[in-house]
């Protein structure tokens, strides 16, 4: 991590704010004995809350390496009995689409795939291109959270897992990808022409802001477990054990079962000087998955993810040519900020925030992201 990340600080000892994040989680989330204790309790929990129906949790997958170990774990290992559930914006990679139906056909699990209205997602990804802000995924992340809540809601069924792990992932800093239903309105407003359709509780479309969770959280009890904090989950050792259980195949790169990371990639570099690899690689160099040296030259690198030809076939899926992709993102460079957003409320429930993370009401990681990862 460098000083192309807003709110970064160092120490004496030349130690950023993020790393202390790190460590601080990693003494929160132990893994170990304490770890696998954990998952043992969580997995009794959501047996036990289970009990009598036909699914006892709802698992995002993306059929990407994270999910479809943790989808893997839980069946396997754990003996729970999920309904796996993908988002669909029209944009995903064929390879991780069959790696899905693979590993829910081999495991015997039910994959619902929730597809949004093609007119509300390509609209969306063109309002925040517009926009002008990094975040410009905002519609598929808070479209993937809806997706589990809608049917976890539908199917009553309290508990969520989630794949991901600060371990292998770290936490965006807040500037870089900013959640939040009032920013997603807001630009939507300005700079959107469908109109979004409505919420209701089983079908949420593109709407979750903080009455809609309180609704979720507090209402339907429904709670985000974030498993592979507990587990000992090391990438390199991944790949070998996902082929031969689920016949898995690597999409190409992490995120690459989107196909428009390509373009987020691309415009996060090129416009914003912004690399994700770094809070990706510095949480693999943390957890000791990465050394230091290997990171440091990757990002001396553009990512392969960054394929001209499939940033083409999104500008074409968007229904631009590339010269009008290029009128619209040479606007300057904004943020979250310059637009109407919950942020102001969001830093006064602070405390509640706080508790509420803790207690797995919110997901584990919500506090920390918007008060401990810069700003």
């Amino acid at each position: 991590m460098d000083t192309t990340v807003p709110g970064i600080t160092f120490d004496a000892a030349g130690e950023c704010n993020f790393c202390a994040l790190h460590d601080k989680l990693d003494r929160a989330f132990p893994l170990g004995a304490a770890g696998r204790q954990k998952v043992q309790e969580l997995a009794a929990d959501i047996k036990r809350l289970g009990r009598g129906r036909k699914y006892d949790c709802i698992l995002g997958v993306s059929g990407g390496r994270d999910s479809s170990y943790t989808l893997w774990y839980c069946v396997t290992q754990l003996g729970l009995r999920p309904l796996a559930v993908h988002f669909n914006d029209g944009f995903g990679n064929p390879v991780a689409g069959e790696n899905m139906v693979t590993a829910c056909r081999k495991l015997g699990v039910e994959l619902r795939t929730i597809t949004s209205d093609w007119r509300e997602s390509k609209d969306l990804k063109l309002a925040f291109l517009k926009a002008s802000t990094p975040d410009m995924e905002e519609g598929t992340d808070l479209g993937i959270a809806t997706a589990l809540y809608g049917v976890a809601a539908r199917e009553g069924v309290q508990r969520i897992i989630i794949g991901q792990s600060f371990r292998t992932e770290g936490i965006a800093p807040l500037s870089w990808n900013f959640l939040d239903g009032k920013y997603l309105k807001a630009v939507h407003r300005q700079f959107g022409t469908v109109p979004l359709r409505p919420w209701t509780p089983n079908d949420p479309g593109f709407n979750l802001g903080l009455k809609e969770m309180f609704y979720y959280t507090f209402v339907r009890r429904i709670k985000t477990v974030t498993l592979l904090y507990h587990v000992d989950y090391v990438r390199t050792e991944v790949d070998a054990l996902l082929e031969r259980e689920l016949s898995w195949q690597n999409p190409g790169a992490h995120y690459f079962d989107d196909l428009y990371q390509s373009v987020i990639y691309y415009l996060n570099r090129t416009k914003f000087n912004i690399d994700r690899r770094l809070f990706n690689y510095s949480a693999l160099v943390r957890s000791g998955q990465m050394p230091r040296e290997v990171a440091l030259a990757r990002v001396a690198q553009i990512n392969s993810i960054e394929d001209e030809r499939v940033i083409n076939l999104c500008i074409k899926r968007l229904g631009l040519t590339r010269a009008e992709f290029d009128r619209i993102v040479a606007a300057p460079p904004r943020t979250f900020r310059d637009y109407p957003n919950n942020y102001g409320l969001i830093r006064l429930l602070r405390w509640p925030i706080k508790v509420f993370s803790r207690l797995n009401l919110l997901p584990e990681s919500a506090y920390d992201k918007y008060f401990n990862c810069g700003t």
